[in-house]
């Protein structure tokens, strides 16, 4: 009696088949009896009318459309779900990674976007945090140095706890790291044994192309959400303490940053990724989030199972396949086995019956399987597009090179491009246009390659005179506000006092507050940073952030300054002072 009073249908609307069919076999019984007393029989001798009058194929027809009916009916009750028993399911969840990596160098003060850069950005934080339902997330920050704020975990609300405490004033070495916050994503990626990720990289600017690109990878692209204009605005002072005053140059000039939207673009295409602006929507967020990966999502298993209605509609299938065989023409059920069994007994030949090879390799290519599709190709220049598709760029420029068109030398030069060979490709880019000066996509690529050959180029060129135009800028900037450096020196541990009247630079900050750690200063290092000290790994980060107060700012201090004073022993930041600081 239980089981009856949990009886129900999962999708009553599917009954509605069924009082279709019964109304129509109302009519045809109605009209098969009516049928039965024809007009003749008043006439005919009714010994001749049995013979006469008797149509046996007439039958046959009214009794197959009863039993068509009849399994529809029973057909649209094994639609509608019925249901009485609750089976144990078990919880899968996706075990997708994403990496945010968000930028908080000085310019993000800039109030070009109202209310700053900042606080867009960590509201565009959390909207990546409220639109994923599960997987894995970490949260990335980095200024002059990167700092690992949340390791990989599940728990979206902790990180969304940390954001409100996440400000540029806070970091140990001000800058723009962007190179050194990959790297340190990185290793979180390779502690953590994820074989393919999603990175999004939140900033207002990025120095040089190759700082991302260096560290790009297929099985982890890295997109880009720009905040900011291209109109840029002032960075103010107000977290030195200087409320209407901007950070300047040497000069005397305000620093006005802007927002270089094609360079940024470019840079998420080089990576695999995706590039779009902050938005007042979740538009951006839903766009990045939807970059597909090179293989499938994998779920886990979770410790828990819940309870769900067993569907006993297919049960009802026995009988509707049993009134449906005397509906069947002779030779009719050979016809439809025939069809159900070839496509899964060989699928390359029921395909080869419909579809040339070129139509599967075109397929292929489309449903994300290029290897196959490759095999199925005898173009070459399709051939190296199933191999650009599949990432072999080396393969792929082979293949263009059988093309001498403005388009193969195209195709060329892109995978070469792919491939990290970038004095042939640009080769290929002044083929192509040679042949076709207009081909815009030619020469927007050629000139992509170009810069970053000059960056390439400006890297290898002699250190100490880059050291001293470097340390040339880093001085006239730190020069240009002290004030602004007393701030910082601050962060890194000293009292306003000390620093109001004497400001000094950030490699002299440093060095006192290594100094000082060394001495053992206890009131700077405090229980707090005792338990940091512990968690060097993943799993002891974990730990620590599970003990993360309310209010987290203090503890991020803390943390980010003590894992900047172990890189300064080990003399991490041998060259850094001369990195602007901006």
């Amino acid at each position: 009696m239980a089981e009856l009073a949990d009886f129900h249908f999962l999708r009553p609307l599917w009954l509605l088949v069924t009082v279709v069919a019964v109304a129509a076999l109302v009519v045809v019984l109605r009209r098969n009896r009516a049928g039965m007393h024809s007009p003749w029989q008043g006439v005919i001798d009714p010994e001749l009318a049995d013979v006469l009058l008797d149509d046996p194929e007439q039958g046959n027809r009214r009794r197959r459309s009863s039993l068509l009916i009849v399994a529809i009916a029973l057909l649209g009750v094994a639609l509608a779900g019925p249901a009485w028993q609750r089976l144990p399911q078990d919880v899968e969840r996706t075990t997708d990674a994403l990496f945010i990596v968000l930028d908080l160098s000085l310019s993000m003060y800039a109030r070009d976007v109202a209310p700053s850069r900042l606080v867009q950005a960590r509201h565009k934080v959390i909207d990546i945090l409220r639109q994923r339902d599960e997987g894995y997330t970490a949260l990335i920050a980095y200024a002059g140095d990167a700092h690992t704020v949340a390791p990989l975990t599940d728990d979206v609300a902790t990180i969304e706890n940390l954001l409100g405490a996440l400000e540029p004033g806070m970091m140990p070495v001000f800058g723009s790291d962007i190179a050194d916050a990959l790297r340190l994503t990185r290793d979180v990626i390779e502690r953590a044994g994820v074989k393919q990720s999603r990175i999004i990289v939140i900033t207002d600017g990025i120095d040089r192309i190759i700082d991302v690109t260096g560290e790009r990878s297929s099985n982890h692209p890295i997109s880009i959400l720009a905040v900011g204009t291209e109109g840029g605005a002032p960075i103010p002072l107000d977290f030195a303490g200087q409320p209407g005053r901007f950070l300047q140059n040497d000069a005397g000039t305000t620093i006005v940053p802007q927002l270089d939207e094609t360079k940024l673009a470019d840079i998420a295409e080089l990576s695999f990724g995706r590039y779009a602006r902050l938005s007042a929507d979740t538009s951006d967020v839903e766009y990045l989030l939807d970059l597909p990966l090179p293989q499938p999502d994998q779920t886990e298993t979770v410790d828990r199972q819940f309870d769900v209605w067993a569907d006993a509609g297919f049960w009802l299938l026995i009988p509707v396949a049993l009134l449906l065989l005397p509906t069947f023409r002779r030779g009719a059920l050979t016809v439809v086995a025939a069809f159900v069994i070839a496509p899964s007994a060989d699928a390359n030949l029921w395909q080869d019956l419909w579809l040339r090879d070129d139509q599967q390799a075109f397929d292929h290519l489309r449903r994300g399987a290029p290897e196959r599709a490759e095999t199925l190709f005898k173009d070459p220049a399709w051939q190296g597009v199933a191999r650009y598709r599949s990432d072999d760029f080396d393969g792929a420029a082979e293949r263009f090179q059988t093309e001498d068109s403005a388009r193969g030398h195209y195709n060329r030069g892109t995978a070469l491009a792919k491939a990290e060979r970038f004095q042939e490709a640009l080769a290929a880019f002044d083929a192509a246009l040679a042949l076709e000066p207009d081909h815009a996509d030619a020469q927007f690529n050629r000139d992509l390659v170009e810069r970053i050959l000059e960056e390439s180029q400006a890297n290898q060129s002699d250190p100490s005179q880059s050291n001293d135009e470097q340390n040339s800028e880093a001085s006239d900037e730190e020069s240009s506000d002290g004030e602004a450096q007393d701030s910082q020196s601050e962060q890194q541990g000293s009292s306003d006092e000390e620093n109001a009247d004497n400001p000094e630079d950030q490699q002299s900050t440093q060095q006192d507050q290594k100094q000082k750690d060394e001495e053992g200063n206890e009131a700077q290092l405090d229980e707090q940073e005792t338990d940091e000290a512990r968690s060097a790994d993943s799993e002891a980060s974990e730990q620590w952030l599970r003990r993360v107060p309310d209010e987290p700012g203090g503890l991020l201090r803390r943390k980010f300054q003590h894992e900047t004073n172990q890189r300064l022993q080990r003399g991490d930041y041998a060259s850094r002072e001369t990195e602007r600081i901006w």
